[in-house]
């Protein structure tokens, strides 16, 4: 029978802490980028990009303002055609803006608001949002399915669990790589690791995303109290 230490991928790494003594409190730990190749591939029913945010709350907010001083200009230069005076708060701002010169402290800040709030509601427009929903493999044209990264994580930290030899484990999903980190209280820390990536990767390819993310795999032992 072989020695299990003759089997191990050259891929793994195997560390400790650095002013620990040989049995005490240090901390063994295994990790790697993962034995595991997202592939290329795509859906046969169109393209598989991320979900557009409708972004409700920001176009509510412009228009009811836009509406808003649209409405007060309107009355106003209506009643000035009436014969009325204009508002004060018009009479107001013109001679303000009359008398103020453009490298005045109050104008170069307004304009900085202004930029920056145009540039904001440029960015809102032409980026998709739904940083949190992962587009899924599309096998028709007229169906799109997304999962969410947090269902994705409690999906694949489940499957995590049931591997031999973990006692806790941390899975973050993000949009193009999975981090995993798991603590392990008995078993090689090697061996642990390798059916987490085995386990996780199968549980990626069948959670049946368009862009499958890469993986990246640590485990350690527990904190000796």
């Amino acid at each position: 029978m072989s020695d299990d230490s003759t089997q191990r991928m050259p891929t793994l790494e195997k560390e400790q802490g650095a002013g620990a003594s040989g049995g005490g409190g240090h901390l063994e730990q295994s990790a790697s980028a993962a034995d595991y190749d997202p592939g290329a591939h795509g859906g046969g029913g169109g393209r598989n990009g991320r979900f557009w945010s409708l972004r409700r709350v920001p176009a509510g907010i412009v228009a009811l303002v836009l509406l808003g001083v649209a409405a007060i200009l309107l009355y106003d230069v209506a009643s000035v055609r009436a014969g009325d005076p204009a508002m004060a708060w018009r009479r107001t701002l013109a001679n303000e803006m009359a008398a103020t010169a453009l490298n005045d402290p109050k104008v170069l800040a307004s304009a900085c608001v202004v930029t920056l709030l145009g540039v904001w509601l440029i960015a809102l427009a032409v980026t998709p949002g739904e940083r949190g929903l992962l587009p899924m493999r599309r096998e028709t044209a007229t169906v799109r399915a997304g999962l969410e990264r947090s269902a994705a994580g409690l999906v694949l930290r489940d499957r995590a669990m049931q591997v031999s030899g973990v006692q806790s484990v941390r899975v973050a999903v993000g949009r193009r790589k999975i981090r995993a980190h798991a603590q392990a209280h008995f078993r090689d820390l090697h061996e642990v690791r390798g059916d987490l990536d085995s386990t996780l990767g199968d549980g990626i390819r069948q959670l049946g995303l368009a862009r499958r993310p890469s993986l990246s795999v640590h485990v350690r032992r527990p904190k000796k109290r």
